[in-house]
This record gives structure tokens, C-alpha cells and sequence, in this order.
């Protein structure tokens, strides 16, 4: 993901114009009264909470945040290198920031590979790893000193400088994972769990309800494990004992009359007990559970836990408990080992769990990854057809639960207005990750506002609604 007008092309990188180097000689000569920053954000919404971090500190130092290359004096890239194809679009993005600008830093979990992004790019100004808050602002120091700031002219919210929308915004409650899947590396980039402390969390969370969001995303690399690392300790918030823990912390999030929806759930234990908070209305009927897999051997390869029946099991009483809950999960095709007999059985598992949004993934060998050396790699071809089945037969049953939908009210909230009309999301649709609501049509709400509406149709992925009777009346 990257910020509106910094959306990166392919470009050549293996060369930064000697013109562009001139070009920025002349620069310097009004950086000490116009420090400009342009920035980058790429990856995932736990990379974008980073940018957000960095650019609220710099931001508060006094410096400029500009939305183009060439009003910038100097380029922070903030990148991901998870798979392969994340890594090409971080160096081909840091390619493109050396083409217009000259004058580089990069962060983000590609960071870590500072011989890999120097091999490449050999005049970046600094490379810091992910999370490296004060390292980054450190590097902008030396590199684009801090300029005269007035606290009366350069006022910062005090939520803080977000680059998701007014309405909704991400807040991560960890960094780091405990767990060592075979096809991930994000521990070696970004360490084991570290939770934040619960006090702190529920502060900003009241902070953004303060500047107008009025949804918020709860994300980590392993949500469900919050506060494991302090043993579930008790902290405070407004005076009152609140324990480290998921469950206590959903409670709490739920008393600030907003949407909270979780994302990045691990299937432990302890997560039946938050489908009852769902049913009550207190967070969002909404569970994003990385699943992976349903053979019993290649979750076992994969080092994940669960098994096929249990979760279907866990599933049925979830939903007997919450019918109205939403279930967001992805899956990996194409794993080393992975026989067409596993595969068929990952298909009966997607068939029977009837789940509502689903991401699916080709194993990619990702440089580090321990699966990487198992036996048996499937070929790309395998891998692509069996991609494509899984897509077809979850096409259909998103289809098919998208109609169910059809001719009930549900409240939406807006994103955007074009020249069609508004789309919006109901509480079963995360941003950017799932499907959308359009209200073809409606011209007069903006983005943050939220209606009832009546759904009138559906494909596989999005929905068509109008305003509910009510509301046009009102209108």
C-alpha cells in the first residue's frame, strides 16, 4: 500500500541520473528553512501504523510532509519484504524515490537486508529495520536537520498523523510473533511478541474517537496472544484494573462506542470466549482467523495449529453463538509436500466451513523461510491450477452467502463518493480487504457518515444496496 500520489511504477533501479544528484545541490541551500519529507508506506496495515508513527514524531519536530517527489529534500521509504514479489515492489520503489529525489532513507522489514538493498542501491542515505521508530527520525536528523519549529504554526493532532481515511484507523497492540511457521520470516524481521501496555493502547484508541475515527482495526502479528509476554499482567486505564489480555482489552475497546474489529486471530482457546462480546454488539461480529490449511500433516509442516474437524466444530458453535458473526480467514496452496489428496481435503474443509471472506496464497520460497528446504516442492503449474480451483469453488460460496443478504437493512458506513454514487461497507467488510456496498446514486453523505440501507443485489464479492425507506425519507 502506498500514499496517495507516491504509488510507485516499475522503473529501473540500478542507476540514480547524475542530474538529479545536481539538481539536489541546489536544494541545500533552503533546507534549513524548508525541511520537507516525502514518504512511502508499503506492505501491510502493521507497516502503515509504523509510517504513522514516524511521520507524527517529524511532523511534531516541525518538519513538512509533501505528496510528490520533487517538493521533497529528502524520501523515507518505508518497506516490506515478506515475499518475493514485496521485495521487488520495495526496490523498485526505492529505485524510483533515487530517480526523482536523490536523497533516500529506507525502513521496513526489508531494512534488515542492508547488504541486499545497498547491492542494488548503493547511494541510499541509511537503511533501518522495522519498528525503528527513533533510528529513522535519527537518520532524517543527520541527514535534513531539524528546522525552526513554532508550536503555535506546526500543530499535530493528538491522535497523531494518520494515513488511512478520518473515519477508521489501525491500532496495533504487539509487535513481534512467538510463533516459527515454516513459511513466514516476519520473527526474524520483527523479533518476538512485545505488547504494548494495555493503558496505553486504550489512551490512543481514545484519542482517535477524539479526531473524529469512529472504527478501529486491531492488528498485531499474533493478536490473540497479547499480553503473553507479561504473563497477562494487570494494568490501569481511567483508574481502573484492566488485565493484558485480549479478552479484558476487547471489553474495554467495546465501551468507546465505535466499530472494533479484530484482525490477525490466532484459533486458540480463549478466542471462544470473544464470540459472546461479538453476539452482545460490544466489538464487530467480524473474525479474521488465519487458517492455512486443513490437512492435519501439512499444518504439522507448516508448524500450525489446529485441525480440520475441530475448527469446523468451533465454527458450528461459534456461529450458534453469533449468528450474525463474519468469518475472514487465508490459506497457503502449493506448500512443499502438498499431494492432491490434501489439497481435496483443504477444498471438502472450504466447502463445509461456508466461510465469508477468504484470501488465498501460492507458496512463494521466500529467502530465510524454513519450509523452503522440505521435500517435495509442487510445481508452479500445480500450484497455479490449484490456485484457481480453491478461487472457483470460494467464488461460489461467497456468492452464495452475499445473496442470503439480499433484501435486508444493514447500517453502512462511506468511504468515498464518485461519479456513480457513494460506496460504503457494512460491518461484514473490512477496508481494503474485502468487498464493497455501492449506492449508486447517492450524492449527498461523505466519507465517515453512515446510513441504513437495503441490499437489492449481489455478485461474488461486493453488493448494491439503497437507502432504507427511513433514511430516504429523512434525506
Amino acid at each position: 500500500m502506498t500514499v496517495e500520489k507516491f504509488s510507485p511504477n516499475p522503473t529501473t533501479t540500478l542507476s540514480t541520473p547524475v542530474k538529479v544528484l545536481e539538481a539536489n545541490q541546489n536544494k541545500s541551500a533552503r533546507r534549513a528553512e524548508r525541511a520537507r519529507i516525502g514518504f512511502i508506506s508499503l506492505g501491510c496495515p502493521k507497516n502503515l501504523v509504523d509510517s504513522e508513527r514516524i511521520l507524527t514524531q517529524l511532523r511534531t519536530e516541525g518538519y513538512d510532509v509533501v505528496p510528490t517527489f520533487n517538493d521533497a529534500d529528502l524520501v523515507i521509504v518505508n518497506t516490506c519484504g515478506f515475499i518475493d514479489a514485496a521485495v521487488e515492489e520495495s526496490l523498485d520503489t526505492i529505485g524510483e524515490a533515487l530517480a526523482e529525489n536523490g536523497r533516500v532513507i529506507v525502513t521496513g522489514c526489508l531494512g534488515i537486508k542492508d547488504d541486499e538493498i545497498r547491492e542494488v542501491h548503493p547511494n541510499v542515505l541509511a537503511v533501518t529495520g522495522p519498528h525503528a521508530y527513533e533510528e529513522v527520525v535519527n537518520q532524517v536528523h543527520e541527514h535534513l536537520p531539524k528546522p525552526g519549529h513554532n508550536p503555535f504554526a506546526d500543530l499535530v493532532p493528538d491522535h497523531g498523523i494518520k494515513l488511512t481515511p478520518r473515519h477508521y484507523a489501525y491500532l496495533k497492540i504487539s509487535e513481534g510473533c512467538n510463533h516459527r511457521c515454516t513459511f513466514c520470516i516476519i520473527p526474524s524481521m520483527r523479533g518476538n511478541l512485545v505488547s504494548r501496555p494495555v493503558g496505553e493502547i486504550l489512551d490512543e484508541a481514545k484519542r482517535l474517537k477524539a479526531g473524529g475515527v469512529n472504527e478501529l482495526l486491531v492488528i498485531s502479528q499474533d493478536t490473540s496472544a497479547y499480553g503473553v509476554d507479561m504473563k497477562h499482567r494487570t494494568g490501569f486505564w481511567n483508574g481502573m484494573p484492566v488485565k493484558t489480555h485480549l479478552q479484558q482489552l476487547s471489553e474495554k475497546l467495546g465501551e468507546l462506542d465505535m466499530w472494533i474489529r479484530l484482525h490477525y486471530v490466532y484459533p486458540y482457546p480463549h478466542v471462544d470466549d470473544l464470540i459472546p462480546l461479538m453476539n452482545e454488539g460490544r466489538i464487530l461480529p467480524y473474525l479474521d482467523i488465519p487458517l492455512q490449511h486443513a490437512s492435519k500433516r501439512i499444518l504439522k509442516l507448516m508448524k500450525r495449529p489446529g485441525s480440520a474437524d475441530r475448527t469446523l466444530e468451533r465454527i458450528k458453535k461459534w456461529r450458534e453463538i453469533c449468528p450474525e458473526l463474519i468469518i475472514r480467514s487465508t490459506f497457503i496452496v502449493g506448500f512443499p509436500g502438498e499431494t492432491e489428496e490434501e489439497f481435496e481435503e483443504l477444498l471438502t474443509f472450504i466447502q463445509e466451513a461456508q466461510l465469508d471472506r477468504v484470501g488465498c496464497f501460492m507458496y512463494s520460497p521466500v529467502e530465510g523461510a524454513v519450509a523452503n528446504d522440505l521435500p517435495g516442492p509442487v510445481p508452479e503449474a500445480v500450484k497455479q491450477a490449484r490456485h484457481a480451483r480453491f478461487m472457483e469453488i470460494q467464488g461460489q460460496i461467497s456468492a452464495q452467502r452475499l445473496q442470503q443478504r439480499i433484501g435486508k437493512e444493514y447500517q453502512i458506513v462511506i468511504d468515498s463518493v464518485d461519479s456513480e454514487g457513494a460506496v460504503g461497507r457494512t460491518y461484514a467488510d473490512a477496508p481494503e480487504v474485502d468487498g464493497v456496498v455501492h449506492l449508486n446514486g447517492v450524492y449527498d453523505v461523505k466519507p465517515g457518515d453512515r446510513l441504513w440501507a437495503e441490499i437489492i443485489h449481489a455478485d461474488e464479492h461486493d453488493i448494491w444496496a439503497v437507502p432504507a425507506d427511513d433514511e430516504a425519507q429523512e434525506a
